[in-house]
């Protein structure tokens, strides 16, 4: 019998504000805007992605464009994205 082995969605993993906030937190400290494109997209599709891009003022489509791989969003997209996820940047000494 074959064992059939299927992609991780690390999406299926943020089901709590702690986990989310790790996440992000870990993310932010690789400095790589393409991985926190990537993390902030994984939080919106476990949020609901039609959800997110609603509470942020985008379309749903603006919204998967401005959080794909390489893409430049403009600061202000983030921070509404990370304003409709509930999530806030800290910055520490």
């Amino acid at each position: 019998m074959k064992e059939k082995i299927t992609d991780f969605d690390v999406s299926a993993y943020l089901d709590n504000e702690e986990t989310i906030a790790e996440y992000l937190t870990v993310t932010l400290e690789e400095n790589d805007p393409d991985l926190l494109l990537a993390a902030l997209s994984n939080v919106a599709k476990a949020r609901g992605m039609s959800q997110i891009a609603k509470d942020s003022g985008l379309g749903r489509e603006s919204l998967y464009k401005a959080l794909a791989p390489g893409a430049k969003p403009r600061f202000e997209t983030i921070m509404k994205v990370m304003h409709a996820l509930g999530v806030k940047l800290a910055v520490h000494a």
